[in-house]
């Protein structure tokens, strides 16, 4: 009960900044009509109810589930199995992420369909979904993170050498949706999972850092692909 009160309460002051900010707006500068108006109060309603929902979903399901399936698949100490399960755990999530679905369909607008919506989301999920497996291969060899950081945006701005100008911003932008609010807490508690099995490691040493590796792979996914379209 605490912890649906303390969520409900979260997502009130989440988004009330925006909605007192709008509604002076609406009364001093920008006056739209009041239909317009009161649509966007509705909309935020369903904002808040629907945040509560999806808050709560993450606490209570994606989070535990998360951190037991990476400490199930590093107790059989098969490397193989972790890279593999790592890797397709990244790509389902990242495919249910809403932030890629809103990407997709916005680019499919720009660009008059000239990039499709499903191709889009599945160079994003396999880029995630590759760089989640090295991430946790990361942990098993304790590799220092800052090493596979660098040599990742090394290649990233390598490879924007050979993309064509407009996919480059798009890829940066892909790079971005790994930080939404699906895929976020599922990777990190998977990282967790697997980090307090892994040689019995404390899980905040290494756990962090899934999340910056895993943004690089949908931009050299993207990349990859506007070389491939160019």
């Amino acid at each position: 009960m605490d912890n649906i009160k303390e969520t409900i309460l979260e997502v009130i002051f989440s988004i009330l900044p925006i909605t007192i900010v709008i509604t002076i707006l609406q009364f001093t500068l920008i006056w739209l009509p009041l239909e317009n108006f009161l649509q966007f109060l509705v909309g935020v309603l369903f904002v808040g109810l629907g945040l509560v929902l999806f808050l709560l979903g993450v606490n209570v399901g994606l989070l535990p589930v998360g951190e037991l399936i990476g400490s199930a698949i590093s107790k059989t100490k098969k490397v193989g199995l972790i890279i593999f399960f790592g890797f397709l755990l990244g790509v389902v999530v990242t495919i249910a992420e809403p932030d890629v679905r809103v990407l997709s369909s916005q680019i499919d607008i720009v660009s008059n369909g000239s990039i499709a919506q499903n191709v889009l989301i599945m160079a994003v999920a396999v880029g995630v979904g590759l760089f989640v497996a090295l991430a946790l291969f990361r942990i098993i060899l304790n590799i220092n993170i800052v090493y596979l950081l660098a040599g990742g945006y090394t290649l990233v701005f390598l490879l924007a050498a050979f993309t064509p100008e407009h996919f480059v911003p798009i890829s940066f932008d892909s790079g971005g949706v790994t930080t939404g609010p699906l895929t976020v807490p599922f990777i990190l508690a998977l990282g967790v999972g697997v980090a307090t099995v892994i040689r019995g490691r404390t899980s905040s040493k290494d756990s962090f850092g899934l999340v910056a590796l895993a943004s690089i792979g949908p931009i050299l996914a993207v990349m990859i692909l506007g070389v491939i379209y160019g």
